[in-house]
């Protein structure tokens, strides 16, 4: 399954240079608003260290990791919801992803202006909140206009949508988000024909100064406490920094710069796990001498729905799925190994799939 993230927030907080860090697209990166217009739109690989020791044991001809599509999307301003700045294209394009990572300004630099002529985190992030709420309000109403005049007939169906309708709309007046807000199974159709934007999982990432890009700072903590209630995730990550680690040479010379800075591994690495787990995804391998390869699916996911994600053949004559734990093949060495200290499993239809698994599919068209 394909997966796509949103980067958003003001103009000036980071949000291109982020881009460049996750993608080395070379998306314009300017100290002015509106510097991205159009979306620039980049394709990253998810890391994951299961996927290189598998093909190390393997040797296989081609190893193919699973992927991320990344949109730099334009900075927001107040009223873009009535359509000022770039807002109906900001509004359009935020539609389009899986998640957003909404990027917000947590350090101090005069050189680089802020759109409000100050830091203040909980500001910025309100307003964009505001004008996501202010969207998916319209969309409400539109939705509740035409439920209203269904209802007349007296219908009991109807009549429940209007009033969960409206209980909706009075906990968006009230600031809140569409995510936070419980969603029957009877009503999920509608909620997702909405498209409502406040109803996407959000990580918010701080970007933060070279010194606060292991724990944080005041800026980043008082964000943390202002989502408690949202569900949504936090990260703090330097931009710049990433920026600078993107641009090396090689592998080595990027984990030595890492290492220097105190951390274990690239922020921008740490972010991609981030928005995986946010939309609950695992990751399943499949692994022969062709062809490594790491596949996505929802966590709970059951073996036919896991195979339909290679192919929906696999999923439609599903027989069985031949499971190996990654601890197991890791320590054995080998498939062959495996099998003979039997250790792979043979499953059903009802097999839910574990994050790690290593998967082959027996089908029949």
């Amino acid at each position: 399954m394909g997966l796509k993230c949103g980067i958003v927030g003001l103009p000036n907080v980071g949000k291109s240079t982020l881009f460049n860090a996750l993608t080395s697209a070379g998306a314009l990166a300017a100290n002015y608003p509106f510097a991205t217009k159009e979306p620039n739109i980049g394709v990253i690989t998810v890391p994951d260290k299961r996927l290189s020791e598998l093909a190390r044991l393997v040797n296989p001809q081609k190893l193919v990791p699973t992927t991320v599509d990344i949109l730099d999307i334009a900075g927001l301003i107040k009223g873009a919801s009535k359509g000022e700045g770039l807002g109906n294209q900001f509004l359009a394009n935020i539609r389009e992803v899986d998640a957003i990572l909404h990027v917000v300004r947590c350090f101090d630099d005069d050189n680089v202006v802020h759109v409000d002529g100050s830091i203040n985190p909980i500001r910025d992030k309100e307003i964009i909140d505001i004008e996501l709420g202010l969207k998916d309000l319209e969309s409400i109403e539109k939705r509740l206009d035409k439920a209203s005049k269904a209802a007349k007939t007296g219908k009991r169906e109807d009549v429940e949508l209007v009033n969960w309708l409206t209980n909706l709309k009075a906990h968006m007046l009230a600031g809140k988000q569409a995510r936070s807000f419980e969603v029957p199974d009877m009503f999920s159709d509608v909620m997702r024909d909405m498209m409502l934007l406040t109803a996407k999982p959000v990580l918010y990432v701080c970007n933060v100064d070279e010194a606060s890009s292991v724990n944080g700072n005041h800026y980043s903590k008082q964000l943390e406490e202002a989502i408690v209630s949202e569900g949504a995730g936090l990260i703090c990550i330097s931009a710049a920094i990433e920026s600078d680690i993107a641009a090396l040479d090689t592998y080595e010379e990027r984990m030595e710069f890492v290492k220097d800075l105190g951390l274990e591994e690239p922020g921008v690495n740490r972010v991609i796990r981030a928005a995986y787990d946010l939309l609950h995804l695992i990751t399943y391998f499949t692994a022969g001498e062709k062809e490594v390869r790491a596949w996505t699916v929802v966590k709970g996911s059951k073996a036919p729905q896991a195979a339909g994600v290679i192919h929906t053949d696999f999923e439609k004559g599903f027989i069985r799925a031949e499971v190996i734990k990654y601890a197991d093949y890791t320590r054995l060495g080998s498939e062959a190994a495996v099998k003979e200290a039997g250790k792979m499993g043979v499953e059903g239809k009802e097999y839910v799939v574990q994050d790690g698994d290593i998967m082959h599919f027996r089908f029949n068209v």
